[in-house]
């Protein structure tokens, strides 16, 4: 055909696929009839929009990265698959080609192609798959795989079950030991139909038989498989079927067959009789069955007899139907009960019609048949299907029951963590949405259960399932997800302000006190919150937070509610990585003991050492406690990091020992793990430390008032080693001088809270003296911790305090640094004592 080409915008404006040319910025400047429709918006509506205004919100920044993928890679063309919007809200999926002009006009082509059918169909055949996956399990059907080409052989656990084997169970596939599981009536059938199958003679296989339960019974198995795969000689290599417990459906099939076999009998038996009435004389002429039938004698037929013998129930109905019947001329059906002359009521069928014969005479012909054994039949057959029914609806019911309570909390019949889950999956799959997550936490829950018990606990936890279901929104979720936790997921229509508006409600409410069998229950809620509108964490992740919040509450007094900020997150991250660092140093040796001397304030000999714990961070270079004890107090790791500074200050000071350094004990923190730690005993013992060269310092808390039995025994253990105690940070507790002559420690340490203040103050100078008065009085001596100048010095000597301890002398050093500081006696270069009577300690200048 002749003729020039037509213009290229002609093309494009006919062509299917859709067209649009961009601007390098991304405004439309023209597009073809296919991408509008796909917009299913008007020319005037596009032309001179940005592109992105008609791309669905979550692809904008695919498009974006495939235009600057072209823009990097010059003409090379980018490929993306988006949604476009319509104006009614809807999406359509296409396949979008971007590509880059040649020439001086940047301009951009977007070539577009419905994918929309597609994505549809994929997402059903998802669907699909899952329906499949979940009805095979609810049917009870065992999956079976025989790969033999890769030698595994998969059993899914319903296939174990039906079998009566263990979930984890260890199957044997190969068929020398399962077949020896068959009824020996059916080997040879199974054998057979498995041959057909190894041999490729069919693809798919179907076949019955019976294999021996677990506990003995056998069960009847149908097997259905089929062969995906096959080798190069064209042998099945992998077959995957499924077996189904059909053996109620046998037992069925056994009792249908029964009752047929009963059926065909009766059709057998069941003679039909025959009669002809002449209608114009009223003559009856019956056949020995139908009169074996109706019991009569056929001496005396008699003409009434088939009215005589009506059940006098039927009589009315079935006389009815003859005398239509007569009228109607066409064939008719009657079906009555009669009353033999024995006594016996039989059920009759009866099919009639009425003619007439060649001389004219109207008759009626019919013929009687005994459908007793029917009718008794077919009634057992309704008591069954009604019996059937109730079942069915009595183990509908038991599912019911059994889903509910598989779904919620026996105790307050609130949803439980399982239900919470499914919820959770639901807001992931977005077929419900929540703004926030209240995780709440029972306060002073425990004390309650310890003191009342159990029931008085329950009680709580029902009252506290009452008071959220009632404050709770209709749309809110509520969930009892273990012990004294509950966990409240809020609809997404609620504002931040509304949330804590309920958050504040469920803490005001748990408050209240509640009456329990004379007993006034007080306990109260803290409350994590996750905040999850800004779309910053997903269903789990938000869970996850909520806790974290609720371990704020916690951690800040309780009774609250905190919500869960970016802060808290780094700072949960910060404590994570302590932890693990923590954890790490101890295999590291990085924990080191630091030492800070002390000193007899008369004579300014040195009288001890005071091991101190630091960590040589490989980062951060040396740490004090503050830095780590919280975090190691968490993590259960005090007991190791005491242990580790202990042997090594042990160590340290047997080579001093040996060194002949002069130190007369060493002291050593210890936390109250660490004291009870077993076997903490057993271990100084086999160090043989001498008599009175070690100490250890014990907060003035762990211990003081309350001495039990154990701690009691544990301190005589120590003294019997000839490890003496001393109470470290004193004056700053609630012990009581009871408490301290119950200890009966070696020394005691002045905190340094107390003896900072002593220059200024009179009051605080008389309060140390009365406790270094306290201490002279027990006999134990006195240790003065902080002593940082010249002052402090002169007035705890003048107070009678027997050690100073600070950093007037000396700050606390590394073992070396240690070391080189008794060798060159510093501190003797540095102090002297003067006067007579009461000691002065004066610097030398």
């Amino acid at each position: 055909m002749n003729g020039a080409l037509p213009d290229a915008a002609v093309v494009l404006a006919c062509a299917p696929l859709g067209y649009c040319l961009l601007e390098q910025d991304g405004v439309v400047r023209h597009v073809n009839a296919a991408f509008l429709n796909a917009l299913a918006l008007p020319s005037q509506v596009v032309l001179g929009e940005d592109i992105l205004r008609f791309v669905h919100s979550e692809e904008t920044s695919v498009l974006c990265a495939a235009m600057a993928d072209i823009e990097a890679e010059g003409s090379r063309p980018s490929q993306c698959e988006l949604r476009l919007t319509r104006p009614d809200g809807t999406a359509h999926w296409v396949m979008a080609s971007l590509s880059r002009m040649t020439g001086p006009s940047p301009w951009i082509i977007l070539q577009t192609q419905s994918i929309d059918d597609l994505k549809q169909a994929v997402t059903s055949l998802q669907k699909s798959e899952t329906r499949w996956k979940y009805a095979l399990e609810s049917a009870h059907q065992g999956v079976w795989d025989h790969d033999f080409s890769a030698n595994d052989l998969f059993y899914s656990i319903p296939w174990k079950t039906l079998r009566g084997m263990a979930a984890d169970a260890t199957v044997d596939g190969s068929l020398d030991i399962w077949i020896e599981n068959v009824h020996p009536a059916d080997r040879e059938h199974v054998l057979e139909c498995i041959r057909r199958q190894d041999e490729g003679e069919v693809e798919f296989n179907v076949f019955q038989y019976r294999e021996r339960h677990a506990d003995g019974h056998w069960v009847w198995i149908e097997s259905r498989g089929a062969s995906i795969e096959w080798s190069a000689e064209g042998k099945p290599s992998r077959i995957i079927g499924t077996d189904t417990d059909i053996s109620e459906r046998k037992k069925a099939e056994s009792q249908l067959e029964e009752i047929s076999r009963r059926l065909r009998l009766a059709l057998d038996v069941s003679k039909v009789g025959v009669f002809e009435a002449n209608l114009d004389t009223g003559t009856i002429m019956r056949d020995k069955q139908l009169l074996s039938i109706y019991g009569l004698d056929p001496q005396q037929p008699g003409v009434a007899a088939f009215e005589e013998r009506l059940h006098p129930e039927d009589r009315d109905a079935a006389l009815a139907r003859v005398a239509a019947g007569v009228a109607s001329t066409v064939p008719f059906m009657n079906a009555f009960r009669i009353v033999r002359p024995d006594g016996e009521i039989r059920h009759i069928r009866s099919s009639s019609v009425t003619f007439t014969d060649n001389e004219g005479a109207h008759k009626l012909i019919g013929a009687n048949w005994d459908v007793t054994e029917d009718v008794i039949l077919r009634e057992e057959l309704e008591r069954a299907r009604q019996l059937a029914e109730a079942r069915n609806l009595e183990l509908e019911a038991a599912r019911t029951r059994i889903e509910y309570n598989a779904l919620h909390d026996h105790l307050t019949g609130l949803p439980n963590r399982r239900f919470l889950d499914q919820r959770l999956d639901e807001w992931t799959a977005e077929t419900v949405a929540y703004c926030a997550i209240l995780h709440i936490d029972l306060d002073r829950f425990k004390q309650i259960n310890d003191t009342l018990g159990h029931q008085a606990g329950d009680a709580m936890l029902v009252h506290t399932a009452r008071v959220l279901s009632s404050i709770i929104g209709d749309r809110d979720f509520v969930a009892r997800i273990g012990g004294d936790e509950f966990l409240v997921l809020c609809d997404a229509h609620q504002s931040q302000d509304e949330v804590i508006l309920l958050a504040d409600q469920i803490i005001e409410a748990l408050r209240q006190p509640v009456a329990y069998e004379g007993h006034s229950c007080r306990f109260g809620a803290s409350v994590g919150i996750a905040w999850t509108v800004d779309g910053t964490a997903d269903a789990k992740q938000s869970l996850m937070n909520a806790d974290l919040a609720l371990y704020r509450a916690k951690g800040l007094g309780r009774n609250r509610y905190e919500f869960f900020t970016k802060q808290l997150q780094t700072q949960i991250h910060h404590a994570k990585r302590t932890a693990d660092e923590i954890i790490k140093g101890l295999e590291d040796g990085e924990f080191v003991p630091f030492y800070q001397p002390q000193f007899d304030a008369r004579t300014l000999d040195l009288a001890g050492v005071e091991t101190l714990a630091r960590w040589m961070h490989p980062q951060h270079g040396l740490l004090t406690p503050d830095y780590f004890l919280k975090i190691a107090e968490d993590i259960n790791a005090l007991t190791a990091i005491d242990r580790c500074i202990a042997e090594q200050a042990l160590s340290d000071f047997g080579r001093w020992e040996t060194l002949d350094f002069g130190v007369p004990r060493i002291s050593v923190n210890v936390s109250s793990p660490r004291l009870r730690e077993p076997g903490l005993i057993e271990s100084l013992r086999q160090l043989n430390i001498p008599r009175g060269k070690l100490s250890f310092e014990l907060l003035e808390s762990i211990f003081l008032d309350d001495l039990d039995e154990d701690s009691s025994q544990i301190l005589n253990d120590l003294s019997a080693l000839g490890i003496e105690i001393e109470i470290d940070d004193f004056g700053t507790g609630h012990a009581s001088i009871v408490g301290l002559m119950k200890l009966n420690p070696s020394r005691l340490k002045i905190d340094r809270a107390l003896v900072k203040p002593i220059i200024e103050a009179a009051e605080q100078r008389k309060l140390v003296g009365s406790i270094i008065d306290i201490g002279h009085s027990l006999n134990i001596e006195v240790v003065a911790e902080g002593v940082e100048t010249i002052q402090h010095a002169h007035i705890l000597r003048d107070l009678g305090c027997d050690t100073l301890q600070g950093y007037a002398f000396a700050r606390p050093v590394s073992a070396s640094d240690f070391e080189c500081f008794v060798k060159a006696g510093q501190w003797r270069k540095n102090w002297k004592i003067q006067g007579q009577g009461p000691a002065r300690v004066v610097p030398i200048r």
